[in-house]
């Protein structure tokens, strides 16, 4: 790839943390390749979209900037067009970018990740289209380069692909099956990352807890974040996601022993009805999620829990709403992230009967969400008076709280504070609180 200049690229995530930590790898390969970075796509050479397929809001927002391609593409001909992650490995949507979006020069899924420079190179010097989205469950690919922002955070995948095959999950369709990193390759990075100065890394995968089922070893997730916990320093280890099939008491204990693991643990229940959870396949019934929660809270007296909920399931009835609600109200979480059921073509649950009117699953979920906010804010301001070790992580467009920061247990807090706070850990005396944040100075 040569140019008068070097060429500019953008690059647009979608989606989770594990989409996040997939366009770092991009930009560090794109920087290997000589390229600079900008946020204006009238000024890109290369235009790379980080795809989500887990709603269909997230689609139509992938479609909406494609079409707003069109003009930079005729402004500038040259420009390369690339649309990667969940959604280009769904052969339906590499179809339609194929025959409806022409000026779309690559399209290649998460599996493809580390060919990216060589598509991108046959793009340029074959003046073709080019798509790679064959499934491709070989071995994983270490040492891809990466550009990671500012020395606060960092992302490490553990693991890649989905073995679970919920109903309603296009996940393991598009990422392929579970595949573990090399414990020591994982040791190692994380042990380079806290040498450079990252202050909390989070644990990536799937499903973090089925970690090294694969290596055939025995070795498990809790040996894993035992072993990073030797690590010295100064930092904290968070992961996501869970699966509560394979939540152990083992991984709990770890958890509570590990001085650098966050007493944070997001362990999605989708459903406080039994049947509900059998038709999303979900394999373990309330009883065992009260159970493993009930042991976590014993050994972690002061876990944030927080959990993932779906509403208006295909078939669920009001009456199996509202043991979702029963037992969102019996556990107390700390925060809840939910959603009304959104079909995703290509799975189980997107071919089942679903007869109850969108208005009425949204009642649902309002009453749910009323419930919870409610538990949040009492929550919450618990912590008034209290002073917490926080890490002050980015600035806010609010002069009376010009800081936010993360308390261990990841709760946001707007404080006080200048730039030279940014990176560092604060104490934080809270004086305020609502339903979704603290408020404090630093003192």
């Amino acid at each position: 790839m040569h140019a008068a200049r070097p060429l500019r690229a953008l690059v647009d995530t979608f989606g989770c943390q594990q989409n996040v930590a997939d366009s770092q790898h991009i930009m560090g390969m794109l920087r290997a390749m000589g390229c600079s970075f900008t946020d204006d796509p009238a000024q890109a050479d290369v235009v790379v979209l980080n795809t989500c397929a887990i709603r269909d809001h997230a689609e139509k927002r992938v479609y909406g900037n494609l079409g707003a391609l069109t003009h930079t593409k005729k402004a500038n001909p040259a420009q390369v067009i690339c649309l990667c992650g969940c959604m280009a490995q769904r052969p339906e949507v590499a179809e339609k970018v194929r025959q409806s979006y022409r000026h779309v020069d690559l399209v290649f899924g998460p599996q493809a990740l580390w060919k990216f420079p060589e598509l991108l190179y046959q793009v340029y010097t074959q003046r073709r289209r080019v798509f790679s989205v064959a499934d491709e469950h070989g071995a994983i690919a270490e040492g891809m380069p990466v550009v990671r922002e500012g020395r606060t955070r960092a992302w490490v995948s553990i693991m890649y692909g989905c073995n679970n095959f919920c109903s309603y999950c296009i996940v393991p369709y598009v990422r392929g099956r579970e595949r573990s990193r090399d414990p020591e390759r994982i040791i190692d990075e994380v042990r380079e990352l806290v040498a450079d100065g990252f202050r909390e890394i989070t644990l990536l995968g799937q499903n973090v807890n089925s970690y090294g089922k694969d290596l055939g070893t025995g070795y498990d997730f809790a040996d894993l974040l035992t072993d990073l916990d030797k690590i010295e320093g100064d930092y904290l280890l968070r992961f996501m996601s869970s699966q509560p099939k394979d939540a152990t008491y083992k991984l709990f204990d770890a958890m509570a022993g590990c001085r650098h693991v966050a007493k944070q643990l997001h362990l999605p229940v989708q459903s406080g009805c039994d049947r509900v959870l059998r038709a999303m396949n979900r394999p373990y019934d309330v009883a065992r999620y009260l159970d493993l929660i009930t042991y976590a809270r014993r050994v972690m007296p002061d876990l944030v829990l927080t959990s993932d909920v779906i509403i208006g399931f295909p078939g669920e009835t009001e009456s199996e709403a509202m043991e979702t609600v029963a037992l969102v109200e019996k556990v107390r979480f700390d925060a809840l992230f939910t959603f009304i059921f959104s079909p995703r073509p290509g799975t189980p649950a997107a071919k089942m009967e679903d007869p109850v009117p969108r208005e009425e699953k949204q009642r649902w979920f309002d009453r749910l969400c009323a419930v919870q906010n409610g538990i949040s804010e009492e929550l919450h301001r618990q912590y008034v008076g209290q002073t917490l070790r926080c890490l002050v992580d980015g600035e806010s467009d609010d002069a009376r709280w010009p800081l936010t920061a993360r308390t261990a247990g990841g709760r946001l807090v707007h404080c006080t504070g200048d730039r030279a706070d940014l990176g560092e850990y604060r104490d934080v005396k809270i004086t305020d609180s609502n339903t979704w944040a603290l408020f404090g100075t630093i003192e």
